[in-house]
């Protein structure tokens, strides 16, 4: 099978993007053909695979697979570039309205397509783990406070956690966060890529509202958020117990396009 493909990145967090309107790419049971995309070393290389197909009441819909080739939960970048690919296929102009695996999301984007602004979930609720905050944000995640953060083994302390007795058959992705004062510094071990990744929207997110937390804000709070791949933000209402009006922010941008044989 010929396949057509687009690459694009998020803050470091790249993804294959391929146009399925017209229902030409097998989805069903085929994990380790989306594995083999995905491989650095023997495909086109990308920590997720993303598929666009219509969806009647929306502009479109966003199907995410993970690097290891299993569906995934909701991927905040992915969202994102997502958005920048329909825009970039014609399918929306500025603004957008499309379906995930968590639920329906409202996105805004720029002029030129390069800077994306996605609604994710509300968050009711934070749950802990000792000294780590547990939340989903269409993902889940655990959130561990450190200081020195870029010395920090995050391969091996983020898959020690992610495969402990606690989460290794559901899986959870964890982020480690240092408070730098003016921002947050972030740095993620993603389940299914099984690996740090440059960036993660889900994470990011969670983090920002871990902070609001432990810090005890309220009301409409922003975010500067750096990681390994750039900035992102996040913007939200918190009024002590849930979080809404939730937006993740950031660059999403086209990298290249091309064709393999499946």
């Amino acid at each position: 099978m010929h396949l057509n493909f687009f690459k694009y990145q998020g803050a470091g967090n790249d993804f294959i993007l391929i146009d399925n309107r017209n229902q030409t790419f097998p989805l069903v049971n085929q994990p380790e053909t989306i594995k083999k995309l995905c491989d650095r070393h023997f495909g086109i290389g990308a920590d997720g695979l993303m598929v666009l197909q219509l969806k009647e009441g929306y502009d479109f819909e966003m199907l995410y697979f993970n690097a290891d080739g299993r569906e995934g939960s909701m991927c905040g970048n992915g969202g994102r570039c997502i958005v920048a690919f329909a825009k970039h296929l014609e399918i929306i102009n500025d603004e957008t309205n499309f379906l995930a695996v968590d639920g329906p999301h409202y996105a805004k984007i720029s002029e030129k397509g390069t800077w994306v602004s996605l609604q994710m979930i509300d968050v009711q609720s934070i749950g802990s783990d000792g000294e780590a905050y547990i939340l989903n944000t269409g993902s889940p995640h655990y959130v561990l406070p450190v200081k020195d953060l870029d010395k920090k083994d995050v391969y091996l302390d983020g898959k020690n956690i992610r495969y402990n007795e606690t989460y290794k058959t559901q899986g959870i992705n964890v982020n480690f966060v240092e408070d730098l004062g003016d921002s947050y510094f972030v740095r993620t071990y993603e389940r299914g890529v099984e690996d740090e990744t440059y960036a993660c929207g889900t994470g990011v997110t969670a983090v920002a509202m871990t902070m609001a937390k432990k810090k005890g804000l309220s009301g409409k709070i922003h975010s500067a958020i750096k990681v390994r791949g750039g900035d992102l933000s996040v913007d939200f209402k918190y009024d002590g117990n849930s979080f809404s009006e939730v937006f993740l922010e950031g660059p999403a941008t086209f990298v290249f396009l091309g064709a393999i044989n499946i």
